[in-house]
């Protein structure tokens, strides 16, 4: 497992700003483009990690964004409203090292109110597939480039799915069902440290957004034959209702 990093940015000892980072490649969004993104703010460290909001109560996000819990706020990409946290559900089954069963739900103190930049974002049932080659969005505040840092501005990148062969070839022994390789082989896009939690936003035929999956980990980022590792929702799609009712 040399070089795998979770795409989260701030630990004890390395402080960041508030939402100074980036997708790798990617181009600013604009306001309420992607409303059900979140930026998760730890007090007196700012932006950590990114989530995504399901219902008014409810959001989904990385397990390993929770290892060590912290005291966390939620604020929507537009910074309206800022809203605490009530409780933080890591699947039982995620496992540290590995990244396996990497999501988290996250239920709010008081609901999210809907708007035209605050609104959420469609869940794909257990039979959804996403195929090879399909076109989908990441975004988020993560760093720009690995090491790096970015701007203020909510950054979006155009991914592609890579077939599960390929994915497990390119990162053998490290890859489980429960995850999917997003990105380019040539690199270039790609969620990096920041950008954990975020989604994975695909477009569907009849025009409903739905979520592919959560920024998981990577062996560093936007490099050539390493694609980002994304928790494949769909698999989760049952353990989210009864957890959550959504």
């Amino acid at each position: 497992m040399a070089g795998l990093t979770a795409r989260t940015t701030a630990t004890s000892s390395t402080a960041v700003s508030p939402l100074q980072s980036r997708v790798v490649g990617g181009t600013n969004a604009d306001e309420g483009e992607w409303p059900w993104q979140v930026s998760l703010h730890v007090q007196g460290q700012g932006h950590v990690c990114g989530a995504s909001i399901i219902s008014p109560n409810w959001m989904v996000s990385a397990a390993h964004c929770f290892i060590d819990d912290r005291g966390f706020s939620k604020r929507s990409a537009t910074g309206v409203q800022e809203l605490g946290l009530k409780r933080i559900i890591s699947h039982p089954f995620f496992n540290d090292f590995t990244f396996d069963y990497d999501i988290a739900l996250l239920e709010l103190e008081t609901p999210a109110e809907y708007s035209s930049t605050v609104r959420p974002i469609c869940l794909p049932e257990s039979s959804h597939t996403f195929p090879t080659g399909k076109a989908i969005w990441v975004t988020g505040w993560g760093h720009t480039q690995e090491g790096g840092s970015g701007a203020l501005v909510l950054q979006k990148g155009e991914i592609r799915v890579i077939n599960q062969t390929t994915c497990e070839s390119l990162l053998p022994q490290q890859i489980t069902p429960r995850m999917m390789c997003v990105g380019y082989l040539s690199g270039g896009v790609d969620a990096c440290q920041g950008d954990s939690g975020g989604p994975l936003s695909s477009v569907e035929a009849d025009g409903r957004i739905f979520q592919a999956g959560v920024v998981s980990w990577g062996d560093g980022c936007a490099q050539r034959d390493k694609p980002g590792v994304y928790t494949r929702l769909s698999v989760f799609r049952d353990w989210i209702k009864e957890q959550t009712g959504v």
